[in-house]
Parts: structure tokens; sequence; C-alpha cells
């Protein structure tokens, strides 16, 4: 537990998505988790009391609104609502993970834009407002009209493979052409070369590879996304990488959502480790030797001192982030 946080009106809740990593936020910011209890009706009905007074408090509410994205969302608003009713000053929602993310646009006729849904019931809730950690397209800040903090996992990501001697003759690998900019933002940090996986995906969650844009014969590949959701594109990746000469496959992303098929075609696959962040909590049945964790923790509650504390946020969108940077 680190120093206790000067301030006695900062409070920091975690529902019921991920408390561990609530936990050491809590602790890297130097203050107990508040007090809340979770309970549901027998017909599923979702109740929340706030078991401490929070009147005049800064209030931080970490949730991934990971699966089940549902429950977790509704828990989010219920609590908002509470907070909002029992006067706190401020309501700041902390998003690891911000579920339907990928419904960002139309891409049909007839389609609902459900990212932006999201957005405007947590806005309409009460929320005043959301520090988020990389969303799947960065354009959903703007669904917001309240201020919007959008970390990065980037640099955590360049702090493992930098202290794991990873970073010699590597190439920073990007899945498909939308992944660009977030290949380049590692490979700033690794000071290496990108390649581009030229893919087709014929319908959602079926990836095609086409053919490797870059050098990667005989180099350390890392693949980067933000998030691997069934693994199809990474495990197809990682062979197409290794069948043109790679002399090593790894795979990161910020949100490990891993769903379906995942977890067996990361273990078949010629990954030598996937590295992920805890931004959605890991249950011990998908904690294969493969999968490496970094905590996004000293990250957010950096983030969380800045804002209570109204200093920029802005050096940790760029810089890289090592745990001993955090603040006492």
């Amino acid at each position: 537990m680190k120093e206790r946080y000067f301030d006695p009106k900062l409070k920091i809740f975690s529902l019921s998505s991920n408390r561990p990593l609530a936990e050491k936020i809590a602790a890297y910011v130097g203050v107990e988790l508040g007090k809340l209890s979770v309970d549901r009706f027998s017909d599923g009905e979702i109740q929340i009391n706030i078991e401490e007074s929070i009147r005049g408090d800064n209030v931080y509410v970490i949730q991934s609104t990971s699966a089940p994205v549902n429950d977790n969302l509704m828990e989010l608003l219920i609590l908002v609502d509470a907070l909002r009713r029992a006067s706190a000053n401020t309501i700041n929602v902390v998003l690891p993970y911000y579920g339907y993310a990928r419904q960002d646009r139309k891409a049909r006729s007839r389609e609902p834009i459900t990212a932006k849904l999201v957005a405007n019931m947590l806005q309409n809730s009460g929320v005043d407002r959301v520090v988020a950690l990389d969303l799947h397209a960065a354009q959903i800040q703007g669904f917001f009209d309240i201020p919007v903090d959008h970390l990065m996992g980037a640099p955590l990501l360049a702090d493992y493979f930098i202290r794991e001697g990873v970073a010699d003759k590597t190439v920073v690998v990007s899945p498909d052409h939308g992944g660009v900019t977030r290949a380049r933002a590692l490979a700033e940090f690794l000071k290496a070369p990108i390649a581009i996986i030229d893919k087709r995906r014929p319908k959602a969650n079926v990836a095609q590879i086409m053919n490797i844009i870059g050098n990667v014969k005989g180099k350390k590949c890392i693949m980067i996304d933000d998030m691997i959701d069934t693994a199809g594109t990474i495990s197809k990746g990682s062979q197409a990488l290794i069948d043109a000469g790679a002399e090593e496959v790894y795979a990161s992303c910020t949100h490990a959502v891993l769903s379906g098929p995942a977890i067996e075609r990361l273990a078949n696959s010629p990954l030598k480790e996937v590295v992920v962040t805890d931004t959605i909590r890991l249950p011990e049945e998908k904690q294969i030797t493969k999968i490496k964790q970094v905590s996004v923790a000293p990250l957010i509650a950096d983030a969380i001192k800045r804002i209570n504390e109204n200093r920029a946020v802005s050096p940790l969108f760029n810089n890289r982030f090592r745990q001993e940077n955090i603040e006492k």
C-alpha cells in the first residue's frame, strides 16, 4: 500500500467486472476502495447501495464493460445514478475496457451505432468525465460532450518488451491496415520498423491472410492490436509471419477479450508469447503459460491523481511509462 493520499475528497469505487485491477489502482493512488454492495433480486435486477457518505466528493468508478457486458454496463449506470442522488461533487468513470466500441459506425443500412448509444447513456446518467484506455476507434471520444481522457497501452507494452530483451532485431506488425497508427506508436518506443499484414475479412470474426508488406525475415515480430477476441487474425497472422521467415513472433494487445476458441487458437499457434494488460479480468481457465499480463494500474492511478489535482494528463499519452514513474 502506498502512503495515504492527502485528499480526503477523493473516493474510488469498484464494481464487479475487475475488482483486482481496482484494488491495485487504489493502492497506487494511496486510498482505500469505497464501500458499496452489489446484490441481485431473484429476477436478476441489480441493487446497489453506497455504504459511506460521498457528499461533495470527487468519485472515480472503475468498471470495464466486458463480458457479461450488459450486466456490467447496467451496474455502472445504476451506481452513477446513486452517486448523483447522493450529492457527489464529480462522477468520473474509468473504463479500462469500453464495451460495444466496435459498433462505432454504420457499416450497412439500418445498423445501430451502439458505441454512441453507450456514450449517450453514460452522459445522460450524470457522468462528468470518462477515462478510457485504447478505445477501438479514437473518434469515440467525440461521441461524448464531456471531457474524455484517452490513455494508451503502448508505453506499458513497450516497457515489457524492452525489459525482456525482445527489442533487438524487432519489427512491429500491424494485423491490418487500420492498425498502422497503433503499430507505429509501439514502433517509436521500440525504435523499430513496422510491417503490415494485408488481409481480407469475408465476415465478422473470420480473417483471411493475403500477404505481408515489409521485411520480416530473420526478425522478431511483435503483432500489436487493441484487442484479441477470437484470436483468428492473430493466430493466422503469426503463422504467415513464420512462413515469411520471421525468427520469433509475439502478440500484444491492451484488451484480452479472448472469447470462443481464442485460448485454443493461441495455444496451438506458433506465437512465443501473448502480452496483454489487465483491463479485462482473466479467469483462471484462460491463464495459459503463453499469456503474460502487464498491469495498467500505475498508469490509471497516475491519471486519477493528475485529474484530481487539475494537472495535465498529456504526459501519460506519449512517454514510455514504467511502474517506477508512479508519483508518490
